[in-house]
């Protein structure tokens, strides 16, 4: 009888080198470094992305002052949502290539104060208009920290810990954007909606401070920066994103297009992020209007009911990390990045997709008048920790399901798409919900989540086959997989696909 389990073959083949990683013995690279230092940069990223998190989800707790203020609809008001959202959908697109040329440090020292600039414009705007743009360009500007924490982090920690890291990054997007309400709910209740922009001020320029001494972990650019201080030439291999602009919008926009209509494993995956993402962030705007009307919350206690996203996301690390060191220990994976099958990087994904499904029709079916408030709210903590599971285990399954360009370009449309629905569902949830009663509403997000519980399941039994004949992938062979630090860091580093 035949197994339906992942096929005992190894990624490696897949993977061509690269050239132009470091040593693994080279004191420089960041996988030798100090474990405080390691753990320096991990945390200076994410107070970056953090910081940006929060901005972008801070103006939802001050919506009804910014329709008083601007004599706007609800819909209208949501846009300040909805804009830094479609701002951060150009950075997987460009800051690949920012990167590549520069390293990471200095995008994230100037990105943070023009995301910051831009925040403090949308505290002084005098018409809606004005705040509109500041909110995009604060999204478009802040964008790059919630990208660059992927690439920071595959720079400094083990291929074999890829699920652990990877849960730990998505705890800065998440925590940050769910800490907003939460902190936001009593500062808007006593002050006005501006002070939503000046508490993101606060944080960031902290963030900053904190951060401001990050160090390069970029393998290429510490490499280019060793030759110029000890005065020597270097030769490096062409970067994977691309030289000439033609190469650079090949990879990040082209191939990106094609993947998304002709790659099965690109398909499912983008669908079912972008259903998950869409859904995450129209809870900012539907959680507040339902507790309002349903349980008459005040702006506080709604802020409140955003701690058991927080649990959420946290449980949600430590789920993921544990299931990471068992599906490790039982394939043989060592401290050399060792790994007998990719798709084990799917078991928290699998076990995410269950909840993801079973979240929507539960606060569907208990944000009723009739039952205790905690039960929906119970739900949604159970959705963040849904949500957050499978992203990790897609994310990262995505991570070296290709070689470095069609990671990249993997990546990128994932990241894009998702962003782009997370932008949209919130500027009609609140009609949906009116039209078809929410229930019903959620219902139907239950229906294509019930649909989409599947994909990871499937990409287990059948995904090293479907790689294994992408145009993108190269032949695959029998024996182990080796995935080296700088090969993998690369792939993830240079297309850097953003999950804000």
């Amino acid at each position: 009888m035949q197994s339906n389990s992942p096929e005992p073959k190894s990624d490696a083949a897949m993977h061509s080198p690269v050239g132009h990683t470091m040593s693994p013995t080279d004191p420089d690279n960041p996988q030798n470094w100090p474990l405080l230092r390691k753990i320096y940069a991990s945390s200076a990223a994410t107070a970056f992305a953090f910081a940006v998190a929060f901005g972008v989800t801070s103006l939802t707790v001050g919506i009804h002052g910014v329709m008083q203020q601007f004599n706007i609809s609800m819909t209208m008001a949501v846009l300040g949502l909805s804009l830094p959202l479609f701002g951060i959908a150009f950075a997987p697109i460009i800051i690949p290539h920012l990167s590549e040329r520069y390293g990471r440090s200095p995008v994230y020292l100037v990105s943070l104060p023009l995301f910051a600039l831009f925040i403090l414009g949308a505290a002084y705007s005098s018409s809606f208009g004005a705040l509109a743009v500041c909110r995009f360009f604060a999204g478009f500007f802040g964008g790059p920290c919630l990208v660059l924490i992927e690439g920071t982090f595959a720079d400094v920690w083990p291929a074999h810990s890829t699920v652990t890291y990877y849960s730990f990054l998505s705890l800065a997007s998440y925590i940050g954007a769910g800490c907003a309400p939460l902190v936001l709910g009593a500062v808007v209740t006593a002050k006005s909606w501006q002070w939503t922009q000046f508490i993101t001020l606060m944080i960031t320029f902290a963030a900053y401070l904190f951060g401001i001494g990050v160090p390069e972990t970029y393998p290429r650019e510490i490499l280019r920066s060793r030759a110029r201080r000890l005065g020597h030439s270097i030769q490096l291999a062409k970067a994977e994103s691309g030289v000439t602009l033609a190469e650079m919008a090949q990879t990040t926009v082209f191939t990106p297009l094609v993947m998304a209509v002709s790659e099965p494993v690109v398909i499912m995956v983008t669908l079912y992020l972008a259903l998950n993402f869409a859904v995450l962030f129209q809870w900012f705007i539907a959680v507040p209007a339902v507790l309002a009307l349903t349980y008459k919350f005040t702006l506080h206690q709604v802020g409140l009911a955003f701690i058991a996203a927080i649990v959420g996301a946290l449980v949600s690390t430590m789920t993921s990390s544990l299931t990471e060191k068992i599906t490790n220990r039982r394939n043989g994976c060592t401290d050399t990045g060792t790994m007998a099958h990719l798709e084990y990087r799917l078991v928290p994904a699998i076990f995410g997709s269950i909840g993801l499904c079973g979240s929507l029709f539960w606060i569907g079916f208990t944000a009723s008048p009739s039952i205790n408030h905690t039960v929906p709210i119970v739900g949604t903590g159970v959705y963040v920790w849904s949500s957050m599971s499978v992203l990790t285990g897609l994310v990262s399954y995505i991570f070296d399901s290709y070689p470095a360009k069609g990671t990249l370009s993997a990546l990128t449309v994932m990241a894009t798409v998702r962003i782009l629905c997370a932008a949209w569902l919130p500027l009609v949830i609140i009609p949906m919900i009116m039209g078809l009663q929410g229930k019903w509403a959620y219902s139907v997000f239950g229906f294509i989540a019930a649909a989409m519980m599947a994909v990871p399941a499937i990409l287990f039994m059948f995904g090293a086959r479907l790689r294994s004949r992408s145009r993108h992938a190269a032949p695959m062979v029998s024996g182990s997989k080796n995935m080296m630090m700088g090969q993998h860091a690369d792939q993830e580093m240079q297309m850097g696909s953003g999950h804000a």
